[in-house]
């Protein structure tokens, strides 16, 4: 049962940052990839919360693995950044290549490390 609840939310995941990429996309008209950005960085937030708060709080396993694994695994991707920061490097826009993986590595972990800490904090 795990399973097909971290599958089912996996594609919830996907289909809200399909929604959230489109919009960002549709509003914010330029080249650097930003709502990649964005995407991952509230995806490390809320997934560093919610792991405060299984560690604080004792969230059930089950919770975790479902809105982590599944949600959050859909809706964060790791993948579409790195081709996004090998393309502006082909691009030879290296300034913007460099901002992005290393900025959105920087952003991400920081995000996450304050997410744990407002999730122990509640």
């Amino acid at each position: 049962m795990t399973l097909v609840l971290v599958c089912a939310a996996g594609a919830v995941g996907a289909a809200l940052r399909f929604v959230v990429d489109g919009t960002i996309r549709a509003r914010a008209k330029m080249r650097f990839p930003l709502a990649t950005t964005v995407i991952n960085v509230t995806g490390s937030l809320l997934l560093g919360a919610l792991t405060g708060l299984a560690l604080g709080h004792g969230v059930p396993q089950l919770w975790h693995a479902v809105v982590g694994t599944g949600l959050l695994g859909g809706y964060t991707t790791f993948s579409t950044a790195s081709f996004e920061t090998i393309r502006l490097a082909e691009d030879r826009r290296y300034v913007a290549a460099l901002l992005n993986g290393a900025g959105m590595l920087v952003l991400a972990v920081a995000a996450a490390a304050a997410g744990v800490a407002i999730g122990l904090r509640v």
